[in-house]
């Protein structure tokens, strides 16, 4: 099996990398634009390792993204790129919106563009998978939890731009 990982030289994303060529056969090509948020220390060891590799592109560049399908014939996608921290989303909200709106929209373009062309079980085994964040259901407070029928309730571009995501997808 071969795994697209974005942002897979994040924290959670780098861990994610290490575990699945630790625990797994499976081919994982990290796809990550190497940004303030990235740690090229956490998954540079890996590159001795013939079952990985790292796509250095921004999951918002349709062109590269689609090539990239093209080209490594995925299996599965695990979608964990994204901009992140409510303090810089306030300052900015441009980035966060190219990255989580707009990348995850043309990664799901290129996902059902390469599925497509899938026959059989190859089809009905094709996975995306998309890491959200708990913030875009707000504030929790002191006590209670969050789950999955928790109404959406964003408290910044941040979250309204993983809200927007997760909608998408």
């Amino acid at each position: 099996m071969k795994i697209l990982v974005t942002g897979g030289a994040g924290f959670i994303g780098s861990a994610l990398v290490r575990r699945l060529l630790e625990t797994s056969e499976d081919e994982v090509v990290v796809v990550d634009n190497f940004t303030y948020a990235a740690n090229p220390a956490s998954i540079l060891p890996l590159e001795a390792d013939a079952r990985f590799r790292i796509a250095r592109m921004d999951i918002a560049d349709r062109d590269r993204i689609f090539g990239l399908f093209e080209v490594e014939q995925p299996d599965a996608v695990m979608h964990l790129a994204a901009e992140s921290h409510v303090d810089r989303s306030i300052m900015d909200t441009t980035p966060f919106i190219e990255t989580n709106v707009i990348g995850t929209h043309v990664l799901l373009e290129a996902a059902r563009a390469h599925w497509n062309k899938f026959k059989g079980a190859a089809r009905e085994q094709f996975r995306f998978l998309h890491v959200s964040t708990d913030e875009v259901y707000g504030s929790l407070g002191e006590t209670g939890a969050f789950s999955e029928t928790t109404p959406y309730d964003p408290s910044s571009p941040y979250s309204a731009s993983k809200a927007a995501s997760d909608h998408l997808v």
